[in-house]
């Protein structure tokens, strides 16, 4: 029970921290905890599915959360061309001064810088579009795309960044532009797609959903969207992960108990001549099931307690000092995850467990215990 208590409590806060890490780093690039955008728009993406004056309401949710995490954005897909190659991109229109408190985009350029003036035209490209279009930083990209109004639009734009994200697919089809010359250029009149809203803590996202959702006006026609709304496959990914791992605890715990149940029945079967002489001189044997299940219970909670304590003070070692695996690596970069691996101990994920055992250590003891009450004094006195 040990040994599996501390096996538990180490696996369960190693995979917990794998799910906080990858919803941190998945939200924290483009999704942010919240959007506010138009009904619909989640699904369909539609240009003319829009926030009206985008930047104004961004400015009026900071002060209704009390919250700097806030940004506003336009979405739009576009012909991105350099004087070489031409490829098809999803153009952002953000706010320089708010995006980096939303986004990491900002804090992955490489090279150059990323933007800075609300309505230049300047552009920032991820590393494999920069590749795949062989133009780097300084040179122009012509954007063709279809305005708001379902008219061509146009426009110029200096690559003054290029970054980095770690992601193949998002530096190979994001470029970034100022949410000024994004809405100039596809005739956005003041409107956007989305307000980003990144909460201090991911447990509190509900709660400020809520907030926003309550404070918006029914007549605005706009909807707020949480992380598992936005990402649903993020979500399933983790529920698949969790089913699965469910599975092999599941063996563990039962393997467990089938122990128990073993020891416990051999022990009863070995005290089966004491049993009848204690019960011819008046036990009954409830008490005995009793006395049973009380020894099953005490060496529970003395593997709960020692299994919990040394899984405790393993996994907490690992925390601050991490672990690899050979190979992992390569695995960890196809998804922005580092290559060191950091369990993080916490009641939930440290009792879980090892509460689980406990429960199935009873269980396991109660055939044990019933069997008593078939027990006939004078039969038992007469087992060798």
């Amino acid at each position: 029970m040990i040994f599996s208590n501390v096996l538990l409590v180490f696996l369960i806060s190693l995979q917990f921290s794998m799910y906080q890490l990858m919803i941190a780093n998945t939200l924290q690039t483009l999704t942010g905890h919240l959007q506010v955008q138009a009904e619909g728009y989640k699904d369909e993406q539609k240009m003319r599915l829009v926030v009206p004056d985008v930047i104004a309401l961004a400015d009026d949710i900071r002060n209704v959360l009390d919250l700097q995490d806030v940004a506003a954005r336009g979405a739009a897909f576009a012909l991105a061309s350099s004087e070489q190659r031409s490829y098809g991109i999803q153009v952002i229109g953000v706010q320089p001064e708010f995006e980096a408190r939303v986004s990491s985009i900002p804090g992955q350029v490489t090279e150059g810088r990323y933007l800075q003036d609300n309505d230049a035209a300047e552009i920032v490209i991820g590393s494999v579009l920069a590749r795949n279009l062989r133009a780097g930083v300084g040179d122009e990209i012509t954007l063709l795309g279809n305005g708001r109004d379902g008219s061509f639009a146009a426009n110029v734009a200096i690559i003054v960044g290029i970054f980095s994200s770690g992601a193949v697919d998002l530096d190979r089809s994001i470029a970034e532009v100022p949410l000024g010359y994004f809405q100039d250029t596809f005739f956005m009149e003041g409107a956007g797609h989305q307000v980003v809203i990144r909460a201090p803590q991911l447990s509190m996202a509900g709660a400020l959903q809520a907030q926003v959702a309550a404070w918006l006006p029914a007549e605005t026609n706009l909807e707020v969207y949480d992380w598992m709304e936005l990402q649903p496959g993020l979500k399933q990914a983790i529920q698949a992960d969790l089913s699965s791992a469910f599975f092999m605890y599941g063996v563990l715990v039962i393997l467990v108990a089938f122990s128990v149940l073993n020891t416990q029945l051999m022990s009863v079967l070995e005290r089966t001549r004491e049993f009848g002489i204690i019960m011819a001189l008046g036990l009954r044997p409830g008490r005995l099931g009793k006395l049973v299940m009380l020894e099953t219970a005490f060496m529970g909670f003395v593997g709960l307690a020692i299994g919990a304590l040394i899984g405790y003070a393993v996994t907490l070692y690992f925390s601050y000092n991490g672990f690899s695996i050979p190979g992992m690596d390569q695995m960890a970069a196809q998804f922005n995850l580092p290559d060191r691996m950091y369990p993080n101990p916490g009641w939930l994920t440290t009792f879980s467990g090892p509460v689980v055992v406990f429960l199935f250590t009873l269980l396991s003891a109660a055939y044990p215990a019933l069997r008593l009450h078939r027990l006939r004094p004078v039969e038992a006195m007469r087992a060798a």
